[in-house]
C-alpha cells in the first residue's frame, strides 16, 4: 500500500480493510502505521535486490544478464516499489524510512555496475560504458513511464539501452 498511496495515504483502517484483518491482529505486531512503515520499507528493500540479484547473477553473458533483468516481468506504471518511495516526502524526511531505500537503489546500482565492469573486461562493453549511468536511466525510466500513464517511455529505454551497451 505504500507503494501505491504513500505514507499518508496509507491509513491503518485500509492496512486492516486489504489485508482482511481485525484490528487487535495488526495493534498485537505494530504500535500503528509509525511503527509498521519501517518494517514494510525494509520487507520490500530486501526483496527487490533479491530479485535482481536472482536475474542478473545467471551464468549468462553480462549482457544477456542485463537484457535479462531490463525485459523482466514488471507493473512499469506503478513504478519500482522502492524508488516510488522517494517520492514521498514523509519518506524522505524520515530517515528510518528513507535508509533502507536509499541502501536498496545502491545495492541494484552496484549490481549493475559490477555486470558492466564484468562486461568490459570481457571486451563485450565499450571502456567509456558507466554501470551507475545504465543502472540511473532503469529508475529513470520509471518515472517517464508514470508521467503520462504509458510504459512506450520505459519500453523505449529497454530497447534502446542495450544499444547503447553495445556501442
Amino acid at each position: 500500500m505504500l507503494w501505491e498511496r504513500g505514507y499518508t495515504g496509507t491509513s491503518p483502517t485500509a492496512i486492516l480493510e486489504r489485508a482482511g484483518a481485525g484490528q487487535g491482529s495488526m495493534y498485537h505486531h505494530f504500535k500503528g502505521r509509525p511503527d509498521l512503515a519501517p518494517a514494510a520499507v525494509r520487507r520490500t528493500a530486501e526483496e527487490l535486490p533479491a530479485t535482481a540479484e536472482d536475474v542478473l547473477s545467471g551464468p549468462d553473458t553480462p549482457f544477456e544478464r542485463i537484457e535479462a533483468y531490463l525485459r523482466r516481468e514488471r507493473d512499469v506504471l506503478r513504478g519500482c516499489p522502492i524508488g516510488r518511495l522517494i517520492t514521498d516526502p514523509d519518506i524522505i524526511a524520515s530517515d528510518e524510512l528513507r535508509a533502507p531505500v536509499d541502501e536498496t537503489l545502491d545495492r541494484i546500482r552496484e549490481l549493475i555496475a559490477g555486470i558492466v565492469e564484468e562486461g568490459k573486461e570481457q571486451g563485450e562493453f565499450g571502456p567509456r560504458v558507466d554501470g551507475a549511468e545504465i543502472a540511473a536511466t532503469v529508475q529513470g525510466g520509471y518515472v517517464l513511464a508514470r508521467a503520462p500513464g504509458s510504459p512506450a517511455a520505459f519500453d523505449a529505454g529497454v530497447r534502446g539501452l542495450p544499444s547503447l551497451l553495445r556501442g
